[in-house]
Parts: C-alpha cells; sequence; structure tokens
C-alpha cells in the first residue's frame, strides 16, 4: 500500500515583496504584492496560475498558489479533488491506492475490488466473510443453496450435477435409485439382483430375516431364502437318503417320479444299487429296480 505525503507546493515559496521588484513573466511591479517564487524567477499570483501551477490530474484545473495541493509520483491533486473514486471518501492523510486511470482508491474499495466473487450474488467476498469454495468456485456460505428446494447448504454436505447443487435430501428423491422392496431412496451402498436395486437390511431371508448380501441364496417366486432356510421350509426331501434335495454342492440334478423326488445319485437300484439317473428303470410294490433285477425276485 504507497501513501501519499500532504504538503505545499514544494517547488516554489509565496510571500510579500517590500521592494521594487517585477513579475517575470508581466512585468507588473510586485511591491506590495503576494507572489510567488518558483524556480529562482518571482512571479505574480495571476502569471503563476496562469503559467506555473500544476494541473489537478483529477479536475484538470491548475492549482493556485492559494490552493493546497498533494502529489504523488508526479501526479498532482488539489486536496478537495483528493477522493476515492469509487465511495468519494477524503484520503487526505488516509493510506491509498493508485490505480488504473490514475485514480485513487480507499483501501476498503481496493480490497472489494480485487476480492473474489459470489457466485450466488456476485458480490464481493471479502476476507473474514465465511465462503463456501468448489472447483474454483466460490459462495459465500449463506449463497449456497440447493437448486431444487432453494434451501442453505452452507457447509453440509451436497451433490452437484451440471451447474446444479442439490442438499442429500433432494439428491436422494430426484436422482437416487429406488429400492425394489421398500421402494424409498438407495443413498449409499446397496446391491443389485437382475437388474434391481436393493437395500441391503431389505434383501433378506422371508424366513430367518438374516441380510442375504454377499450369500448363498435361494428364489422361490418373490421370495428370497438363505441356505439353511431353503432345506429346513422350502426344499424338497429325497425319497432315498431323507435329505433336502437343494441346488447347494452336490446333487444339483433331481429325478422326479409320480409325487416323489431324489438326488441323482440316490436314485437307484434297490437291489443291486446300480445308479438309475437317466436310465430304465422298474417300479415293483413301491421300490425301484433296474431293468435286470425284478427278474431276479
Amino acid at each position: 500500500m504507497a501513501f501519499h505525503r500532504h504538503t505545499g507546493p514544494g517547488s516554489y515559496t509565496v510571500g510579500t515583496m517590500s521592494e521594487r521588484f517585477d513579475c517575470f513573466y508581466c512585468r507588473d511591479p510586485l511591491h506590495g504584492k503576494k507572489y510567488v517564487q518558483k524556480e529562482g524567477r518571482h512571479c505574480c499570483v495571476k502569471c503563476f496560475d496562469k503559467i506555473c501551477a500544476n494541473t489537478c490530474i483529477e479536475c484538470k484545473k491548475p492549482i493556485g498558489a492559494d490552493s493546497k495541493e498533494l502529489h504523488f509520483k508526479n501526479r498532482y491533486w488539489h486536496d478537495t479533488c483528493f477522493r476515492c473514486f469509487k465511495c468519494y471518501t477524503s484520503l487526505v492523510n488516509e493510506p491509498f491506492m493508485l490505480r488504473e486511470n490514475n485514480k485513487v482508491w480507499c483501501s476498503n474499495c481496493t480490497a472489494a475490488a480485487d476480492a473474489p466473487r459470489c457466485k450466488g450474488c456476485f458480490k464481493p467476498i471479502i476476507a473474514g466473510d465465511q465462503n463456501v469454495e468448489y472447483k474454483k468456485m466460490v459462495w459465500h456460505k449463506d449463497c449456497f443453496t440447493c437448486s431444487q428446494c432453494k434451501q442453505v447448504i452452507g457447509s453440509g454436505s451436497f451433490f452437484p450435477k451440471g451447474d446444479d447443487f442439490f442438499c442429500v435430501s433432494c439428491h436422494e428423491h430426484k436422482f437416487a435409485k429406488t429400492c425394489a422392496k421398500c421402494k424409498n431412496p438407495i443413498t449409499s451402498g446397496g446391491l443389485t439382483y437382475q437388474e434391481q436395486p436393493w437395500h441391503s437390511e431389505c434383501f433378506i431371508c422371508s424366513n430367518c430375516k438374516k441380510q442375504l448380501g454377499g450369500k448363498r441364496f435361494t428364489a422361490v417366486e418373490d421370495d428370497f431364502y438363505c441356505v439353511d432356510c431353503y432345506k429346513e421350509c422350502v426344499a424338497k426331501k429325497c425319497a432315498g437318503c431323507k435329505n433336502p434335495i437343494t441346488g447347494f454342492g452336490r446333487g444339483t440334478s433331481v429325478v422326479n417320479y409320480e409325487d416323489e423326488s431324489w438326488h441323482d445319485y440316490c436314485f437307484k437300484c434297490t437291489k443291486c444299487a446300480r445308479g438309475l439317473a437317466n436310465k430304465r428303470f422298474v417300479c415293483h410294490n413301491g421300490k425301484i429296480y433296474c431293468a435286470e433285477c425284478p427278474k431276479r425276485l
């Protein structure tokens, strides 16, 4: 910050002549009159104002011998012209900045002009103002609002979408996926099954209510079952080993005959124990035999 010097005209003196003396320019006698001495020459006030006076850079008029002059870096002002270009406050004995077009600015207006502009209200953000910055853009804290509900986001969480910004609530309702079960927005996490989104806490076993995310399960129409509940409550029981027939591990193939079912490895001849899956068999007295064994009974 530069500071001005408040002085009278430093390159001349003003006095009253008591002896015979003439003005250097008009040759009028200066005896008993007010005169100005500049660069070793004496001149009357009229000639000084007309010929020698500095020109005020603000009003473009001469700074007469009777005026107070301020100067800075070979520029001159009347003291009454030395005002802030923006707010017109007098800058005599005040800090100032000389800016473009030889205009002087007070420190407050300089700070405001150089401050970043709020993207919301377009007013300057002065040092000390609470603000929000995002990708080289800046807002006053109270100007950073949700594009949907217009409520102040401030320093809270938000979601950018193009040139818009949304609070958490509005983003959930406008953009978040909807759970296939509860129909509420999925704000974080979740999972997908058959191209449908689910809350993790909604994708559960229909029997024991345990979450199934990341675990083996079986879908039966619109219900889901964990391995244990499917075996206990849903799966058919093998007519051979009496254990549940599931799609887990060994025994994924099933043999059905009349109203009964078998694991493929349990469907075998009652007499010779030969496996009969995908082979000819005979049912005799409720038991399964290969084509040969009934002949030996």
